[in-house]
């Protein structure tokens, strides 16, 4: 009886890869992704945090089925390729079939060959979720920025045209933001500031509100600062 499924992306793999591994593994494919955004309305729930809400797409229902059949009573191995897609394509596995994250191996390959095989099964990871938020943030602002901004393009540009392909110069930029934020020490300064009055017609006096260009990092040298100042105006 075959006690291991290993689940690849493309089903022209599977055959050569059964073959290397032998009796005690079946080899099936997901075909690429099995799930992804819904796609009535925007399939992201935006006041809930950005998350995203994916669905079965109905040409995937029946290998799905197909493999939460096989994935019963069996080791599963998830074998997809070694890239945030990849890693998306596993983490959805999980999710669909019902297998724990922590539990459910993970192998990765870069040669369809017994020797790079047989290795891989030998050393065996988990999902790297790390990879697989990456690929969750920049499909979530692809869908945001392309639903949004999409039809302006067809409009005023021309029709057919996407603008959700800035993601990942988008998300760049965001993470250089944030982790800019992370890194600020917030330090107290003293500001120097003062009011002169000043003649105007009729008698009538004039508030001037003034401030030293500079900050200072203690009191004593703000102080100073004013000191100097006023000697110098006087």
């Amino acid at each position: 009886m075959q006690e291991n499924l290993v689940i690849v992306e493309s089903p022209a793999k599977a055959k050569t890869i059964e073959k290397f591994l032998g009796g005690d593994f079946m080899v099936r494919s997901s075909f690429g992704h099995i799930r992804d955004l819904a796609k009535k309305g925007l399939g992201i729930e935006v006041d809930g945090g950005f998350a995203p809400v994916y669905e079965i797409p109905a040409d995937k229902r029946k290998v799905v089925s197909e493999l939460s059949k096989l994935a019963k009573d069996k080791t599963v191995w998830l074998a997809s390729d070694e890239d945030r897609e990849g890693e998306a394509i596993a983490w959805h596995l999980t999710e669909v079939l019902g297998l724990p994250v922590e539990k459910t191996k993970r192998i990765v390959f870069h040669e369809i060959t017994k020797k790079a095989i047989l290795e891989a099964i030998e050393k065996p990871r988990t999902v790297n979720m790390d990879l697989v938020n990456a690929q969750q943030a920049r499909r979530v602002l692809d869908r945001i920025v392309g639903f949004e901004l999409s039809p302006v393009l067809w409009k005023k540009v021309k029709p057919a045209l996407s603008a959700g392909r800035v993601q990942s110069v988008a998300v760049r930029l965001i993470v250089e933001r944030e982790r800019e934020i992370n890194k600020f020490i917030s330090e107290a300064a003293f500001r120097v500031t003062a009011q002169f009055e000043l003649p105007a017609n009729g008698g009538e006096k004039q508030i001037l509100n003034t401030e030293l260009s500079k900050r200072f990092k203690t009191k004593e040298e703000a102080f100073r600062a004013a000191v100097d100042k006023t000697k110098e105006l006087l």
